[in-house]
């Protein structure tokens, strides 16, 4: 997980409801545990700490979370086949995957792929990239564990 702390938004129940969704008591208890910071968690790691506050089913989360991604409040990353992180920081930036750990953070530098509007296939247009960077630990790094 991503500790960094997030910037200080605007009341929960406004930034939900400025994207047509009705906060309902689950939905703002999800909310308020994604951005409390940037971070990366998948669907299980939220729904073992918003279950300790409210009262909440799996399905809830699926639904809830799939409902913030489709608004734009979360993103979602796959860098493992068998799980999808949930990212809090919406801002453009990409991603380094451990496959040895599991786990995600941020690439702190710019990385920009160049793709030319030609390079398209016809009729469409460039609607965002995300860059997962998939890394294993080094066998230098194994031997000193």
């Amino acid at each position: 997980m991503n500790l960094q702390e997030a910037p200080k938004s605007c009341d929960i129940n406004t930034r939900l409801e400025s994207q047509g969704i009705y906060p309902t008591a689950q939905r703002v208890a999800v909310a308020r545990f994604l951005f409390e910071r940037y971070q990366h968690v998948t669907a299980d790691e939220v729904y073992d700490q918003v279950r300790r506050s409210a009262n909440v089913s799996k399905a809830t989360i699926y639904n809830t979370l799939a409902l913030f991604s489709r608004k734009g409040l979360i993103r979602e990353i796959v860098a493992d086949p068998a799980r999808i992180f949930y990212d809090s920081n919406t801002t453009p930036h990409h991603h380094y995957f451990n496959i040895d750990t599991g786990t995600i953070s941020d690439i702190e530098a710019d990385v920009q792929p160049s793709l030319s509007p030609e390079s398209l296939p016809a009729g469409t247009e460039l609607h965002s990239v995300d860059v997962v960077v998939r890394l294993r630990n080094s066998r230098a790094a194994a031997h000193l564990q």
